[in-house]
């Protein structure tokens, strides 16, 4: 296959190409298929004699007869020389007369095409064709009224074409060219004239449509009808309505295919739209509008079932309420006019209180007063229009005014007694003043006052709001006569007439004297004593009061008549001195008695013994038979426990410390550790004796209370840490045993302390020194 480009220009002949791959021992080349004697073969070359031309022929296919030496056979080859196009041809309209036609109204679609042609190879830029519009004649009412799609040559309005007018111009001339190589400068091009022949179109807003609601059919009926003049068109429909309610056929003819209701829709725009069989628009949609007529298939409706309203009963001819009912049909017409009427009263009792205006629903009274009528009416009312009709129905409340004061039954009460000992809030009596409004309402409540004789506030009134009986309650007693006058209105205003003598009425109460008991200020009295006060110091006075005579006092409870009280006077006294630790609380009654009967009141006294610092710390425990080791054990305390018989104020912390001694606080030593204070020497070694610590013990008050006591006792201790010789009993604190052999036992202690000190001086016959001394441990034997 060889490649060869057409129109060569050169020198003949002209050598295309080398035959490649042929046999190496042919002897002969034959060369068929070149009717018109263009190609030849010399020495494996193919040649040419003459240009070749692709629009002409565009390929040629020849056979090529190989012999070989010293055989019979023949081998054919197939040689296909294609001519490479160049760009040799101008492109060329295929119509000489271009004409089209445009309907007023089109949208920016191509209503024609131009077309033209290229003989150079297709597929190929040579070929390649763009349109152009060069010029509209003539330039009115505008200059860009067209437009050429460059690459497919379909014409088409601009958006000034909305102007277009067939009457102003109904033809132009458009200067089109076309041009190959896709449109490049150096391109071959073309031109051409195009007559384009403006018509008018039918294609129009179709006039409005009224239709009636409820029409009886048969359905579809046809409304309306358009048509598209130009070119074929379908036909759609666009709009706020149901599905289906409107349609339009092939032939632009619009249907109505259901019944309308004004109530719910009363009118509709629907959009007709055409289109071309691709789907394309045409032209802008044109609108009909359908308006549904209103008949009279709607009654009147009020917005609510029941209406509430309230009448005051004194009220005279007044208006009282508007009922307004409303009617779906269309306003404009005599379908919506109403009419109301008052057709039922209940109770029916006395006829014509109420009316109704006709036209307005504006609900009066019409009688001179509602007083005496029912509490409650309900009133049916009706709406009706020309045909149709509804109701609802209205309760009037007869609103209750104050026009009746509260009247007493009688003028006085009483007399009435009570024992001047009656308690607070003793009812006196109870009185009702009537009153003739609604019972229940402000009308008919009654407010009491007592408009005179209780200056002294000596009375209230508890007034009960469901009966509107009123209870005269006494506070205190002070006066033996009350002359009390008692008043009743009501909270609200009267709405005529005023309040009169029967609304007040008087009543008359004595008090009767009672033999009262004593009563006492206090019903329980906290009284506090320093211990060791002298006696008959005044502690208490117990005061009491007996309007009718004087009370006489006496105590119970104090077993120990340790106080005493004045007969007359409550004086609360000591009989003798008290002591905290023995009894810190005393509780006892007091009792008052009435001179003149056996009436009598008690309260209790509670007596509290404050602390004073009256006792000395003490030791706890007995440490007769302890002892320290010498030489000194390592460790080795005797722990020393103490107490104080005061209260926490003045006997809390205890402190130990060593008689002001050089020799005493050299040789001994006090450890406080928390309540307890530990004793031990102070040196590795002290001789064996029966010593005497002197140290104090002082409590927390000030100033302390301090004791002195002296502790005994060093001897020397065998390996185990018991001690080799007897302990002494401590001093000041002596048991019964050694009160009684006191004397036997120093002679005794001298004794042993011979026989000590000899064994001592056999087993260690030198005195042991310092050093060794602290090597011996101690230990407290228990």
């Amino acid at each position: 296959k060889i490649g060869v480009p057409e129109n060569y220009n050169g020198i003949f002949p002209w050598y295309l190409a080398k035959l490649q791959n042929l046999p190496g021992n042919y002897t002969d080349l034959v060369l068929t298929g070149d009717d018109e004697g263009i190609f030849g073969v010399d020495a494996q070359f193919l040649y040419a004699l003459q240009p070749l031309d692709r629009e002409k022929q565009p390929s040629y296919s020849l056979q090529l007869q190989v012999s070989f030496r010293a055989s019979v056979h023949r081998q054919s080859f197939t040689v296909e020389v294609c001519v490479i196009d160049k760009n040799d041809n101008v492109p060329t309209f295929i119509e000489e007369s271009m004409r089209g036609s445009v309907q007023l109204g089109l949208l920016k679609i191509p209503f024609m095409q131009v077309e033209a042609l290229d003989r150079d190879e297709r597929n190929t830029v040579h070929a390649d064709l763009r349109f152009s519009l060069m010029e509209q004649t003539p330039r009115i009412p505008s200059s860009q009224m067209f437009f050429i799609d460059s690459i497919t040559g379909e014409v088409s309005l601009t958006e000034d074409a909305s102007t277009l007018d067939p009457e102003m111009c109904g033809r132009y001339k458009l200067s089109v060219m076309v041009k190959d190589m896709a449109g490049k400068a150096d391109a071959f091009f073309t031109t051409g004239i195009v007559t384009v022949e403006v018509t008018g179109n039918t294609w129009a807003s179709p006039d409005p449509v009224r239709l009636q609601e409820n029409l009886p059919g048969p359905y579809p009926i046809p409304i309306s009808q358009v048509k598209w003049s130009g070119s074929q068109a379908e036909y759609s429909l666009e709009g706020e309505f149901p599905e289906m309610l409107f349609t339009i056929s092939r032939e632009g003819v619009i249907y109505l295919n259901a019944p309308l209701d004004r109530e719910t829709q009363d009118q509709f725009q629907i959009s007709i739209v055409v289109e071309r069989p691709d789907g394309r628009e045409i032209a802008k949609p044109v609108e009909l509008r359908v308006m549904v007529g209103d008949a009279n298939d709607n009654r009147p409706t009020f917005p609510q079932a029941q209406y509430h309203t309230v009448v005051k009963e004194l009220a005279a001819r007044t208006e009282i309420l508007t009922v307004q009912a409303a009617d779906n049909d269309d306003p404009k017409t005599d379908n919506v006019r109403i009419f109301y009427r008052l057709v039922g009263q209940i109770p029916e009792s006395p006829r014509a209180l109420f009316r109704v205006d006709r036209d307005s629903g504006v609900i009066s009274v019409q009688a001179d007063s509602m007083e005496g009528t029912a509490p409650q009416y309900t009133l049916t009312i009706t709406a009706e229009d020309a045909k149709l009709n509804s109701s609802c129905t209205v309760v009037v409340t007869v609103q209750d005014e104050n026009n009746n004061p509260p009247v007493f039954s009688q003028h006085e009460y009483g007399p009435f007694h009570i024992p001047e000992d009656a308690p607070v809030g003793t009812t006196v009596t109870a009185v009702l003043a009537g009153d003739a409004d609604v019972r229940g309402g402000d009308s008919w409540q009654v407010d009491y006052r007592l408009e005179s004789g209780n200056e002294e506030e000596v009375f209230t009134l508890v007034t009960d709001k469901q009966t509107n009986e009123v209870s005269l309650v006494l506070d205190f007693e002070r006066e033996s006569e009350y002359i009390l006058v008692l008043s009743a209105q009501n909270p609200v205003a009267l709405v005529r007439g005023r309040y009169g003598p029967a609304s007040t009425a008087t009543v008359s109460i004595y008090v009767d004297d009672v033999n009262e008991g004593p009563i006492l200020s206090q019903s329980h009295y906290e009284v506090t004593v320093r211990e060791g006060e002298e006696p008959g110091r005044v502690i208490a006075t117990i005061r009491g009061y007996d309007p009718d005579s004087h009370p006489i006092y006496s105590l119970q409870g104090d077993t120990k008549k340790y106080f005493s009280i004045g007969k007359y006077s409550g004086e609360l006294k000591t009989v003798q001195a008290l002591d905290r630790e023995e009894n810190s609380t005393y509780t006892m009654e007091v009792i008052a008695v009435d001179g003149n009967s056996s009436l009598s009141a008690s309260t209790l006294v509670t007596v509290q013994i404050l602390d004073v610092n009256d006792n000395s710390p003490v030791l706890v425990g007995d440490y007769s038979w302890k002892y320290l080791c010498t030489p000194r054990w390592e460790d080795q305390a005797l722990v020393l426990a103490s107490r104080d018989s005061d209260g926490p104020q003045h006997g809390g912390r205890l402190n130990f410390s060593l008689r002001s001694d050089a020799t005493v606080r050299r040789n001994w030593k006090l450890t406080p550790i928390n309540t307890h204070t530990n004793l031990s020497l102070n040196i590795p070694y002290l001789a064996p004796e029966v010593y005497t610590v002197p140290f104090t013990i002082s409590d927390s008050s000030s100033p302390p209370r301090s004791t002195f006591i002296n502790l005994p006792t060093v001897c020397p201790c065998n390996v185990r840490g018991n001690c080799k010789m007897a302990a002494k009993q401590l001093q000041g604190m002596p048991t019964i045993q050694s009160a009684v052999g006191i004397l036997l036992g120093t002679f005794a202690v001298i004794t042993i302390l011979i026989v000590v000190f000899v064994r001592l001086s056999y087993q260690n016959p030198n005195r042991p020194s310092k050093t060794n001394q602290e090597r011996v441990p101690l230990k407290i034997s228990i």
